[in-house]
This record gives structure tokens, sequence and C-alpha cells, in this order.
């Protein structure tokens, strides 16, 4: 598995994110859904006349 080093100000903006005791994979991996079901939505956005 990839590691990443994230800096300080990184982890202080996830941790207002965070939700009780979740984990940073899960709140990178929600972020990462949320981005790609917006890009998909603009993506198809433009295909409507």
């Amino acid at each position: 598995m990839s590691s990443i080093e994230l800096d300080d100000e990184t982890i202080e903006r996830l941790d207002e994110l965070r939700v009780e005791d979740e984990s940073y994979d899960e709140i990178v991996t929600e972020l990462i859904n949320i981005y790609e079901a917006e890009e998909l939505t603009l993506f198809h956005g433009g295909d409507e006349y």
C-alpha cells in the first residue's frame, strides 16, 4: 500500500472534517469519492442540449 506524508495544515483540515472516530483513510476515501462523483456529473452535464 502506498503511503503519503501530510503537512500539519492538511492534518488540521482533515481533523475538522472527521466524524467521531473516523480514520484518515476513511475521510480521504470519502473525499475522493465525492470528487469523482462531481467530476462525472460535470462531464455528463455537458452532454445535454
